[in-house]
């Protein structure tokens, strides 16, 4: 048990190279950059609807299409099915999201100022925990949307769950939803991350 302990022990104490901090200077750019673009695009297609209705959902924003007036257009869908509204006030994580994201990039920097293996372990486990945790908490807004319906409205149907990846037929419309750019960059401060440690898998003490 003991050499393993001084192997991980040395392991973590490995220090990072200049290429390994420059990676982490790149992922905590990415990250700074997702505040710039949707992390997730719902898109929906109805026979009145021709055109569609899009709603981008930033880390601190929805943003509908057409000035705005799609997620007007999506609630009234909503509300012909038994569906609450959408609205931006219900979305918590919008104003706990920033700060963790901005928490993040200093994380990063302060890796790449110490520079050792353990920081990037750390980096790594937390970001895990935070993206896992997000997808949770959003599979879990998209159930209790299509779950807790009013029964008085005028279409009655199943309770269902959104898609939160790919292609779904809701009553008689289309859904589609994908990540967007900024989810896209988050990706690119997880491989910078692996990307550092990569480099300096080899350095000594």
């Amino acid at each position: 048990m003991r050499p393993f302990l001084k192997s991980e022990y040395r392991f973590l104490s490995k220090p990072l190279n200049l290429v390994s901090r420059i990676c982490l200077l790149v992922g905590a750019l990415a990250i700074g950059l997702s505040f710039l673009f949707p992390l997730w695009n719902i898109y929906l297609e109805a026979p009145q609807y021709q055109e569609g209705l899009q709603l981008d959902i930033y880390a601190y924003q929805l943003k509908a299409g057409n000035n705005g007036q799609d997620l007007f257009e999506i609630n009234n869908l909503n509300h012909y099915i038994g569906m609450k509204p959408i609205k931006e006030a219900d979305f918590v994580e919008m104003r706990w999201m920033p700060f963790a994201l901005g928490l993040f990039i200093l994380l990063a920097l302060r890796a790449a100022v110490f520079g050792q293996m353990g920081n990037l372990v750390d980096l790594f486990a937390l970001f895990s925990y935070f993206g896992l945790f997000s997808l949770g908490a959003f599979y879990y807004r998209l159930y209790s949307y299509g779950h807790n319906l009013d029964p008085n409205a005028p279409m009655t149907i199943e309770p269902f769950t959104p898609e939160l990846f790919g292609k779904n037929e809701i009553a008689n419309f289309t859904q589609w939803s994908y990540p967007q750019m900024g989810s896209y960059l988050l990706i690119v401060f997880v491989v910078a991350i692996l990307a550092a440690a990569w480099f300096s898998r080899k350095e000594q003490l």
